[in-house]
């Protein structure tokens, strides 16, 4: 077989179905953000069963999707140089215009921990689904292409907030390249906690918003 009949070959088989569960999915967070939980606090339940349909239907085993702890430490030791510079410039920039949140070290440690977990979540859903199903519906796309699609509705998620779009717009980008690298989502889900964490403890409200994205982002 020549390679331009593999490519060919290649070429033809788009999923189209993925790239349909992922608009579909998409446009159902969406309507929680902006209608559903203020009405139907509990519809997020029966979207995260889609979701892990979605995974049954595709033979995806947790592994497969990157929850597994092979590599973790490696990727948080090469994550803990940037992470750091992260950590020095946004609590100097918070200490020296006096907008740390006064939460205290058990505020600290319990507000870390949350983060982290939901971290873990929002790398989840970013990567462990959407942007596999990006990669099912765009095989012949460099990493990039993926990780940009991705990328795009992870910042539009948090509309109309644009200091968060903007935030996770990168940082989904990067977090979905590094992903398709390693397929590591704990160390991903830490990081993106302590990034997270350092924005609610040092940026005021007047430029985050509270982090709050959708019609709350009106109320402040």
């Amino acid at each position: 077989m020549s390679p331009n009949t593999f490519s060919s070959e290649r070429a033809a088989k788009v999923n189209w179905l993925s790239g349909l569960e992922a608009f579909l999915v998409f446009s159902l967070i969406l309507t929680y953000i902006w209608w559903l939980r203020f009405h139907h606090p509990l519809s997020w339940i029966p979207m995260l069963g889609l979701v892990i349909a979605s995974h049954a239907y595709h033979h995806e085993t947790f592994e497969a999707l990157g929850f597994r702890w092979n590599g973790t430490p490696r990727m948080l030791a090469e994550f803990s140089v940037a992470l750091g510079a992260i950590a020095l410039l946004t609590l100097s920039a918070g200490f020296e215009f006096g907008t740390i949140r006064p939460i205290g070290w058990e505020g600290v440690i319990v507000s870390l921990a949350l983060y982290c977990g939901w971290g873990l979540f929002q790398q989840y859903l970013l990567n462990g689904y959407f942007v596999n199903r990006f990669r099912a519906f765009m095989p012949n796309r460099a990493g990039g292409s993926v990780s940009t699609a991705a990328a795009l509705l992870f910042s539009l998620a948090h509309a109309p907030n644009w200091f968060l779009m903007v935030v996770t717009f990168a940082g989904g980008y990067l977090c979905a390249r590094i992903y398709l690298r390693h397929r590591n989502l704990y160390s991903l889900g830490m990081a993106h906690g302590v990034v997270g964490f350092l924005i609610y403890l040092a940026v005021p409200d007047t430029i985050s918003h509270h982090l709050y994205v959708g019609p709350k982002w009106f109320s402040m």
